[in-house]
């Protein structure tokens, strides 16, 4: 059996009010973990993304699921609904959001996961990265390609264009979801919105974890260096973070 110890960051960083959102459900068998980010402008982005962290941990809670296909479609779901949520000359009316959810059967040590959009997963295990999850966006489509470098990602003027997203037309949207695999003690996983990629990347992120003896505290040191590369800019972007490790009971 393992044990799933659980730390969660999210801040305003330059933005007068926070689009992110996270949270968290756990039974006797599963844990779940959601993080999305949302846009819409005028306070929709705050709306889309808390409804659709909600949204997705009632439909989990009520209905567990073991596949990954299966989490994919509990997205399409939350996809739909976020959509007939929307009211004209609302807040609402063009809210949209990113969302990335983990699941991990606990008593199978197994890891799965789905995500719409660029908020990404991170799964770790020596404090080296085994999988990431594939954004949802513009430049992915570039690297894809053969256009674009990965060293130039964080910095490309079109990096928050979004290929997909929740409040996209159900025929348009595109959700990935992932098998993952066994967990064993040791690793980590870790949900963030772009807000917090953007300015840490793999390498930094390795570092800061293999120094870190607790979630919280490695959350803690993740934060501070977003703040520190961002300080050139007033308005940058939410961050959020959501991590899990995993240790031997």
């Amino acid at each position: 059996m393992l044990t799933l110890d659980v730390a969660l960051m999210s801040e305003p960083g330059g933005r007068p009010y926070n689009e992110d959102a996270a949270g968290h459900w756990r039974s006797d068998t599963q844990l779940c973990c959601v993080l999305a980010d949302g846009a819409g402008g005028h306070g929709g982005g705050d709306l889309a993304s808390r409804w659709a962290v909600q949204d997705f941990i009632s439909r989990l809670a009520a209905a567990p699921v073991k596949e990954a296909a299966d989490l994919g479609e509990l997205v399409r779901q939350a996809n739909a609904a976020l959509i007939g949520q929307r009211l004209p000359n609302s807040p609402s009316a063009d809210m949209h959001s990113t969302l990335v959810c983990l699941v991990i059967d606990i008593a199978e040590r197994r890891a799965r996961w789905a995500h719409a959009g660029d908020s990404r997963l991170y799964w770790f295990r020596q404090a080296r990265l085994l999988s990431r999850t594939r954004d949802h966006s513009v430049v992915q489509s570039l690297l894809d390609a053969g256009l674009l470098s990965g060293g130039d990602v964080n910095k490309h003027p079109r990096r928050s264009e979004l290929s997909s997203a929740l409040g996209v037309a159900p025929e348009l949207f595109e959700v990935a979801s992932d098998s993952g695999g066994p967990i064993e003690a040791g690793d980590v996983f870790l949900l963030c919105t772009d807000g917090l990629w953007e300015y840490v990347d793999e390498a930094t992120l390795e570092a800061t974890l293999g120094a870190a003896t607790d979630p919280q505290g490695w959350l803690d040191t993740l934060g501070q260096r977003v703040m520190a590369a961002a300080a050139h800019k007033s308005s940058h972007d939410n961050f959020s973070a959501l991590t899990i490790w995993a240790r031997a009971a």
